[in-house]
């Protein structure tokens, strides 16, 4: 088999990363895929970096933090599969997708999920107190710390992306654009 090409995305957090990526997945039935979510790369909560809150100084679990990610073992995984060759399509999704330099060097194509910050925090609130998270737990971290690691990481990476996808409005013409591109790089190799 050909070399699979590698997608990445990324975008803050909460911004549609994970929807967009299944619903790419979905659009390249027939096409064999895999995907390496970043969320499964968290390193045991032992290993987790603790931070201060640049301006409370209230020490949390950083879990917007690289250190927080099992990065080598990401860059690893991707690599194998790289060099396995059994997929056409990777797909690798996260907050610092398009951040971590090794990683970015094997993508093909570099997407970015853009969300505003209000609509991010609200999305954030509902899926992590549907975890059993206080209303007050989520926001406190999010406005004490997350927002001042998507500035530090995430956002500077937005700029390294090929294509800035809208996570607020329906994404079914890019879906389209993106997938038949796909399909046709599959197709002239």
């Amino acid at each position: 088999m050909k070399k699979p090409f590698v997608i990445g995305i990324a975008g803050g957090s909460a911004s549609g990363k994970s929807t967009f990526t299944a619903k790419l997945e979905e659009a390249l039935d027939g096409v064999s895929c895999t995907t390496l979510h970043m969320d499964s790369y968290f390193k045991p909560r032992a290993e987790r970096p603790q931070s201060p809150a640049p301006v409370s100084g209230k020490v949390y679990m950083d879990d917007n933090h690289p250190e927080t990610m099992d990065l080598a073992r990401l860059r690893a995984d991707l690599s194998a599969l790289v060099n396995a060759a059994e997929y056409q399509v990777i797909i690798v999704e996260g907050l610092l997708t398009l951040w971590d330099t090794e990683i970015f060097a094997m993508l093909d194509l570099k997407l970015f999920v853009e969300c505003r910050a209000d609509e991010r925090i609200v999305r954030r609130l509902r899926r992590n107190m549907s975890w059993g998270l206080s209303y007050d737990e989520v926001a406190n971290v999010y406005l004490d710390l997350v927002r001042y690691r998507h500035d530090e990481y995430v956002e500077p990476s937005k700029w390294k992306a090929d294509f800035l996808l809208n996570g607020s409005n329906d994404t079914g013409v890019a879906l389209r654009m993106i997938s038949q591109y796909i399909r046709n790089i599959l197709k002239s190799e």
